[in-house]
């Protein structure tokens, strides 16, 4: 405790001392002008952030992530000019300096930092879950992509397409010079049984179309072959099997098969390519494939010669389908999906034929020929001749006759006049 004397001292000093009012800094006093700018400012971002935020919801309905990426670069924006004006109003008027020796302004700033940070982690973290959707999507087509490139190396190396396309390149098949059927008369003599076996099926539905048209088929079979003696009025099947015959058959010793191209296969191994990869497919698919390849243009000029115009209006009261084939078409109707069937056996034929070295001859069989039975073999089994019989005569040939490596496979005809045992 100050003795008494002391402390009257210091309170007459302290008394004597003046005070001295000192002027307020009036630069540092805020202008109304200028915080009502500001306000104004805060009020326009403030809604420009909401509508940004609206724009952000909007594109998560549908979900568009290009909408949402420029919305949220908009949000992030505002954001950043909102704490624009804010740094602006501190650094006009700041406030007292605060008892801590810490500024006030920088403990808000980091506040503020750290908010805008937690906003671009939640970016972050949408953007991630974004590209690994993204990468799984990717996975997901590069999986279906390998998958499919597996299929078109199988259909490559088993079909050999490209033996069928319209260049009918010469190098189709040379990949890897592996043939999965092997090249021999049993192969070739197996084909000539499918021909012949589809020209029979397509004379089914064309004798039925006929007979629904109301056709005549005695007079029909007469105009075919007129000096024919049928055993039995059902033989006069064979006259229609016959047309169909003389009509497919027609160039077959050409390698061209009567087809014009300027790129024709002239190897070996190129005409067995192609057998190869028409083999197992569908016709209309090949066709669908490539519609003016050479089996394309076979194909439409056969039709055309086996199925007279008179006989297709009848069938189908006009000639749109025949219209549409001349045109370069193919039209998916049963009857020339029937007819695509009996094409490609005669096809296959032909190129197997030109695949042996020398190539299978083709022989036919004149109507009015002696049979002979190493040539011929009748399609009639159940034939009555007697000994004093003359030898019996061909009445029609139905399927050609071939010769391939020193062996005949026999030309199948019809005999005239012949008896048959009922």
């Amino acid at each position: 405790m100050l003795p008494t004397g002391v402390r009257d001292n210091q309170l007459r000093e302290s008394n004597s001392q003046k005070v001295h009012p000192q002027p307020m800094d009036e630069s540092r006093s805020p202008n109304p002008e200028a915080v009502e700018a500001i306000i104004s400012k805060i009020f326009t971002n403030v809604s420009s952030l909401k509508s940004a935020y609206i724009q952000l919801q909007a594109a998560h309905t549908p979900y568009d992530p290009d909408k949402i990426q420029a919305a949220d670069k908009l949000v992030v924006s505002e954001l950043k000019t909102l704490s624009e004006l804010k740094h602006s109003y501190r650094e006009n008027n700041p406030k007292p300096v605060c008892v801590s020796p810490q500024d006030s302004r920088l403990a808000a700033e980091i506040q503020e930092q750290q908010s805008l940070l937690k906003t671009y982690e939640v970016m972050v973290k949408k953007f991630q879950s974004e590209i690994h959707n993204k990468d799984s999507e990717i996975n997901q087509l590069q999986q279906q992509i390998e998958e499919a490139n597996v299929k078109k190396a199988k259909l490559e190396k088993n079909l050999k397409l490209r033996g069928l396309s319209s260049k009918e390149s010469d190098d189709s098949g040379h990949e890897n010079g592996f043939f999965p059927v092997d090249l021999t008369p049993d192969l070739f003599i197996s084909t000539v049984e499918a021909a012949y076996q589809a020209i029979h099926d397509f004379s089914k539905p064309l004798i039925n179309m006929m007979k629904a048209a109301g056709w005549d088929l005695d007079a029909a079979a007469i105009s075919i072959e007129p000096d024919v003696v049928y055993a039995k009025r059902a033989h006069k099947k064979y006259a229609f099997e016959s047309h169909i015959c003389q009509r497919m058959f027609g160039a077959f010793q050409q390698e061209s098969f009567g087809i014009e191209s300027d790129t024709l296969a002239v190897n070996k191994e190129s005409f067995f390519h192609q057998f190869l990869a028409l083999k197992e497919m569908d016709p209309l698919d090949m066709l669908g494939q490539n519609p003016d390849s050479i089996f394309g243009k076979f194909c439409r000029s056969k039709y055309l010669l086996v199925v007279h115009p008179k006989m297709e209006a009848s069938f189908f009261g006009n000639l749109d389908q025949r219209n549409f084939v001349t045109d370069g078409g193919h039209p998916r109707t049963p009857f020339y999906q029937v007819f695509l069937k009996l094409a490609k056996s005669i096809w296959l034929l032909h190129r197997l034929a030109h695949s042996f070295d020398p190539s299978a001859k083709v022989f036919q069989v004149k109507s009015g020929s002696e049979f002979s039975e190493v040539y011929m073999e009748s399609v009639v089994k159940n034939l009555v001749m007697d000994d004093g019989d003359e030898k019996p005569r061909v009445g029609l040939m139905i399927m050609p006759g071939f010769l391939i490596g020193g062996n005949v496979i026999q030309s199948k005809v019809y005999l005239s006049g012949v008896k048959v045992v009922e």
